[in-house]
């Protein structure tokens, strides 16, 4: 049974949509994130889930009862804000306990749930600190146990590791996931920061001018990107219109673009002829010149990353479109050097239809 249901979500503005025809739903203990560039409305839907805002149209279900019009302080959910929206003046425990006050819970109870949470998230030691005597992760535990301790049916968060450093967001993103997943809560969570997109969910729904470009698991997401905006938004793509020679059997085909002549594996069969298609770079194997699905890059620049180096070069008989590849191992390569490079048939992925 879904605990959250999106039925035709829009809101507008005037002429303008910061969300159009949005439908999902969303089941019990999972973690779903709304990805996309700034501007493209997953803020505007976290607060019309929360009943912070109305849609224009459709309809909003939490355990199959419609709460479209309900104000948020009826709703089962908590938010988890960008800015913490910690209490100054009031203590750790204070600031947590704040929800279970406004609903009347027992005071045993909430002396229990004050207690079970400050283990839980490691805060036990700074119950009675203020929030200005806390680092930045320590005020995001706080804001995420406020969440957590009502015990609500969905918890939302709305960007909220973007004020930390890289280092810190990738501790507290993974004690998030693993609150979650030990309580069962269900997740509805703000980003658009991909990494943090495909470390932390079970579904991803991307998101681009108010509309769903698609909806998948992290893996399909990644490894299936059904256009050219996903392929490009989710990681590094290399992006490339293609002509499909011929079909050799079911799942089997053979193209050609700048890159020479390529086969290509795949489930998925072209939607046309002339199409685009897509590969990431650490999908490119150095090889030996003339291979199978081999073509050669002329190196515009590097950067080393460590295990891998990024290679930034050119394809194509006229040298006219830049790839990146990423290769693994202690590689090196210099500017103006020639690689020769291959990339697996099905590693190769079909996007939609050139608009001829």
């Amino acid at each position: 049974m879904s605990i959250l249901e999106l039925r035709s979500i829009t809101k507008s503005y005037g002429d303008f949509f910061a969300s159009k025809d949005i439908s999902f739903d969303v089941k019990k203990g999972e973690f779903v994130t709304l990805l996309g560039p700034s501007g493209c409305g997953k803020t505007t839907l976290l607060k019309m889930i929360g009943g912070f805002q109305t849609p224009t149209e459709g309809d909003i279900l939490i355990n199959e009862k419609v709460v479209t019009k309900v104000p948020p302080e009826k709703r089962d959910t908590a938010m988890c804000f960008q800015s913490y929206a910690l209490f100054p003046h009031l203590s750790v425990s204070h600031n947590i306990c704040f929800g279970m006050v406004q609903q009347k819970i027992d005071k045993r109870e909430q002396a229990q749930r004050l207690a079970d949470i400050l283990e839980q998230v490691g805060l036990m030691e700074h119950k009675d600190k203020l929030p200005g005597q806390l680092s930045g992760g320590q005020q995001q535990r706080v804001a995420l146990a406020r969440a957590m301790v009502t015990r609500p049916d969905i918890i939302l968060f709305d960007e909220p590791l973007s004020n930390l450093d890289a280092k810190m967001r990738e501790g507290v993103r993974f004690e998030i996931k693993e609150l979650q997943r030990k309580h069962n809560l269900t997740s509805i969570y703000v980003t658009h920061d991909q990494a943090e997109a495909l470390a932390m969910s079970d579904r991803i729904v991307v998101l681009n001018r108010g509309q769903i470009e698609q909806i998948g698991s992290p893996e399909d997401i990644y490894y299936r990107p059904n256009s050219r905006f996903v392929a490009d938004f989710i990681g590094a793509a290399n992006i490339h219109t293609a002509f499909v020679e011929e079909t050799e059997m079911v799942g089997s085909y053979t193209i050609s673009c700048n890159m020479g002549e390529l086969d290509v594996q795949s489930e998925t069969a072209p939607r046309g002829q002339q199409v685009y298609i897509c590969w990431r770079p650490e999908d490119a194997e150095l090889c030996n010149e003339g291979e199978p699905n081999s073509f050669a890059v002329t190196v515009d620049s590097t950067a080393f990353q460590g295990n891998n180096l990024d290679v930034f070069g050119w394809v194509g008989a006229m040298q006219d479109q830049k790839v990146r590849l990423q290769l693994s191992g202690r590689v090196t390569a210099r500017s103006g050097d020639v690689l020769h490079v291959k990339i697996p048939a099905h590693c190769i992925r079909f996007l939609e239809e050139v608009d001829v």
